[in-house]
């Protein structure tokens, strides 16, 4: 891991991070990369000791802003050896027929990663470096902001101490004790709103000697209109599916309740799957049902003292595959602004909130717009042709067209100028797909002709 050493106008000084999960075992790296003494508390159990924790996310999407992330403590390569490429999207309907959507150019693909493998492989690189102190089983019961201290109860032994901070650092996650305090502040903005529509996580079983049964470089969607399922493909030749499930409703968790109703419901909606998940009766009852919300808040700073992060400034739904890239590109701003501004934590701060709020807030917006898309809009066929359309106004165009979805996942482009951008090519869309019925219309001149007036208005 390369260092960079404390330079005499960012002097080092000792830090506290609350949360070692993704985006606090990133985060300890960058500053003590920096030079600074990092302690880390974390309410659970040291991961690493322990099994994998049943009915939270076991896989999720890096794509470009979590590798560059990655990349800048050194620890790149060592991920993409226990990542999987998905190049494309497949879809399976009602009757087992698949379609496909390629999700970039030239190859490029999003990324199926562990949890616990990514979490555990930070947290190695955290406690190697001497510079940072892990401390797990600490529950945080309270910040005295004024005070700068931390109420910490130990989980083991019971035992509570009071811990000073000079600079603490919240990173613990959508239900964060250190927001909590902040929420008592004035003048202080928060909202949490949750989607009418539970997680439940299930296991397609490896084949013969650890074979995938489904496509391995992909990820599969089953979209059913008012909901829907996903599967990410695991290095054993597993699958792990979510199925996004109203909580009430006809269809719905409240619906199944004996492993009779689940049995019937999959083989009616789900028929392809039900042969590749011989514990299903079994999971759906163990496995916990998880909600899903949005944090939305602000200011993530209080003076030079308190700065939020990753779920605790901007949870959001999965349904963009952005929330952990989103963490992760938090702590590389934060570093670039650390190199700019050396030990000036005011501007630090303040930069900081004001450059990111924006995007989180439009991330939020497009993970919502993206649960739409994924459980209704895949599995029309006139939104599979815009999309081939938008492909070849990428192709035609490089340097003038690249579609939300590349902006987002395959660009570096702040969430919030890609989310104006997406929406202007959606209306220059609707203007264009009305003379386009099928895929050899994009070649005919009038069609042509319009595509060029748009895109010369587009960037004037």
């Amino acid at each position: 891991m390369s260092t960079t050493p404390a330079t005499a106008d960012s002097a080092p000084e000792p830090l506290t991070v609350m949360g070692a999960g993704l985006v606090g075992s990133l985060l300890s790296l960058y500053l003590a990369q920096r030079g600074h003494e990092v302690s880390v508390f974390e309410r659970r159990a040291d991961l690493r000791k322990q099994g994998l924790v049943e009915g939270r996310s076991i896989n999720l999407a890096l794509s470009d802003r979590g590798w560059r992330a990655l990349e800048g403590v050194g620890v790149g390569e060592e991920i993409r050896r226990v990542a999987i490429p998905m190049y494309r999207r497949v879809m399976h309907d009602q009757h087992g027929n698949l379609s496909y959507q390629p999700y970039g150019q030239d190859n490029q693909a999003i990324y199926s990663v562990s949890r616990a493998i990514l979490n555990r492989t930070l947290l190695d690189l955290a406690e190697q470096d001497p510079r940072i102190q892990l401390r797990f089983n600490q529950q945080c019961l309270g910040v005295d902001l004024r005070a700068r201290t931390l109420d910490l109860r130990d989980a083991q032994t019971g035992t509570r101490q009071t811990q000073s901070f000079r600079r603490l650092f919240g990173t613990d996650g959508a239900f964060s004790a250190v927001r909590a305090a902040m929420q008592r502040t004035d003048r202080f903005d928060y909202s949490q709103s949750y989607l009418e529509y539970g997680y439940k996580e299930l296991n397609i079983e490896p084949g013969p000697d650890g074979a995938w049964l489904l496509e391995k470089n992909a990820l599969h969607i089953w979209p059913r209109g008012q909901y829907l399922m996903i599967a990410l493909p695991n290095l054993d030749g597993s699958f792990n599916c979510t199925l996004f499930f109203p909580y009430e409703g006809e269809h719905s968790f409240a619906a199944l309740q004996t492993p009779a109703q689940v049995q019937a419901f999959f083989e009616a909606v789900f028929p392809d799957v039900v042969p590749l998940m011989p514990e299903l009766q079994a999971e759906f009852f163990q496995n916990p049902t998880g909600s899903l919300v949005t944090v939305r808040c602000f200011p993530w700073a209080f003076d030079d003292d308190v700065l939020l992060l990753g779920d605790a400034s901007h949870a959001i739904v999965p349904f963009y595959g952005q929330g952990m890239n989103a963490g992760f590109e938090d702590c590389s701003v934060l570093n670039e602004l650390l190199e700019e501004h050396g030990a000036d934590w005011p501007a630090i701060f303040g930069e900081f909130q004001r450059q990111r709020k924006p995007d989180a807030d439009a991330m939020a917006e497009l993970a919502l717009y993206n649960f739409e898309e994924m459980r209704d809009r895949v599995a029309d066929p006139r939104f599979l042709l815009q999309k081939k359309i938008e492909s070849k106004i990428s192709a035609q165009y490089p340097g003038q067209w690249l579609s939300l979805y590349s902006q987002v996942t395959f660009s570096h482009i702040p969430y919030a100028q890609a989310w104006q951008n997406g929406q202007r090519q959606e209306q220059i869309m609707r203007r264009l797909m009305p003379h386009i019925q099928a895929e050899a219309d994009y070649d005919r001149p009038e069609v042509q002709q319009q595509l060029k007036a748009e895109i010369v208005q587009n960037h004037s």
